[in-house]
């Protein structure tokens, strides 16, 4: 069984999907711990809820602080994959090589177009007709590592910045647990691996 530790720094809404589909057994995985850089993050009381464990990782003492505590958690929590559910922190390095192809993230827009923080506004912004999200491994850069998976999302004339963000989430939430799902059974390869 893959043993997943969730970070998030918000409402947690892609974790709650991810968390729907391991307990209607669509998704095999066990969560170890939901951890957020933030104490208020609404997805910690949701975690709560469903009886998992939740940490608050001290990113306010410094990235440093932050990252020991994580790692000395994933260590005693036995964790195999990091999933990051809107984890608005860039990780190091040094974190991402010690845990190189076990670092999975969620991005609003079709990499490699609008990586960062506002995906969806820029894209909005650009003024593309099509964006998306992206699954992919996490590297050392923001927003580059391997792409996994991606899902489109048109653009309709009657969008306005709202209804495209909530089309967007509702496409997150349909694409990355079938992402983390192919991935955790080995049937996934990624594009650089898979084209060797």
């Amino acid at each position: 069984m893959n043993r997943i530790a969730i970070l998030i720094s918000g409402r947690g809404s892609n974790m709650d999907a991810i968390l729907d589909r391991i307990q209607s057994g669509h998704l095999e995985a066990q969560v170890a711990f939901v951890a957020s850089d933030r104490p208020d993050a609404k997805g910690l009381e949701k975690a709560k809820s469903r009886a998992i464990p939740t940490e608050v990782l001290p990113y306010g003492d410094g990235k440093a602080k932050g990252e020991a505590a994580l790692q000395n958690l994933m260590d005693r929590h036995d964790v195999n994959w990091l999933v990051l559910a809107g984890f608005m922190r860039i990780l190091s390095e040094e974190l991402v090589l010690r845990h190189q192809g076990r670092i999975v993230n969620i991005h609003p827009a079709l990499l490699p177009s609008f990586p960062g923080a506002h995906g969806i506004e820029d894209a909005w912004d650009f003024g593309v007709k099509v964006t998306g999200v992206t699954v992919h491994l996490v590297d050392h850069l923001v927003d580059h590592g391997e792409i996994l998976a991606q899902l489109p999302v048109r653009i309709k004339q009657d969008d306005d910045l709202e209804s495209l963000e909530r089309r967007i989430h509702r496409a997150e939430h349909r694409l990355y647990w079938r992402t983390l799902r192919s991935l955790f059974s080995g049937e996934l390869k990624g594009r650089k691996e898979g084209s060797k």
